[in-house]
C-alpha cells in the first residue's frame, strides 16, 4: 500500500486515481474485519467523495464522506502513518468539500 502516492494524487485532484491506489490493498482483503483494513476502506472513500464533489455531485459527495467519518473513528496513537494521513485528509476536505 502506497500512503505517499495516494496523497500526491490526492493533491494533484487526481482522486480516482487515488482510489486505485488503495483499492490494491483493500480488495483483497475486503471481507476482513481487522482495523487496518476497515481504515483503508475510509480512505478509499474519502477519495471517492472528493471525485463525486469534482463531478458535481455535492450531495452524495458528502454522504459517502460520511462514511470516511465512522471509519477514520477507528484511527488511534498506534497508527502513526494513519494519523498523519488523516490529519492531511481532514485538511484537505475542510478547503476542498466544505
Amino acid at each position: 500500500m502506497e500512503i505517499n502516492e495516494y496523497k500526491n494524487l490526492i493533491k494533484e485532484h487526481k482522486f480516482f486515481k487515488a482510489h486505485e491506489v488503495l483499492e490494491e490493498f483493500w480488495f483483497p482483503r475486503r471481507k476482513e474485519k481487522s482495523k487496518k483494513v476497515l481504515i483503508v476502506k475510509g480512505f478509499i472513500n474519502a477519495a471517492v467523495a472528493f471525485e463525486l464533489k469534482k463531478r458535481g455531485k455535492d450531495k452524495n459527495a458528502i454522504c459517502v464522506w460520511q462514511t470516511y467519518i465512522k471509519f477514520s473513528k477507528l484511527i488511534k496513537s498506534d497508527y502513526k502513518e494513519f494519523l498523519e494521513l488523516k490529519y492531511f485528509i481532514d485538511n484537505f476536505a475542510n478547503n476542498y468539500l466544505f
